[in-house]
């Protein structure tokens, strides 16, 4: 039997929602092992003099316990 746990991590990139979700991962991937599976939780825009500044995304990150 395993046990699996889940963290949340936030990520941002001036770029999109999509390369904010890979920045996150491939850090979280550099220190977490074996994980899983993931999904956004939040998506939110940083808005500066009324344009886009950055693209940030909460991310829960579900991995295998040893």
């Amino acid at each position: 039997m395993s046990a699996a746990k889940v963290m949340e991590i936030s990520a941002e990139s001036p770029e999109g929602f999509q390369t904010a979700i890979r920045n996150g991962m491939e850090q979280a991937s550099k220190t977490v092992e074996n994980i899983k599976g993931a999904s956004v939780s939040v998506q939110k825009l940083k808005i500066e003099n009324g344009k886009i500044a950055a693209y940030l995304v909460d991310i829960r990150v579900t991995f295998v316990l040893q």
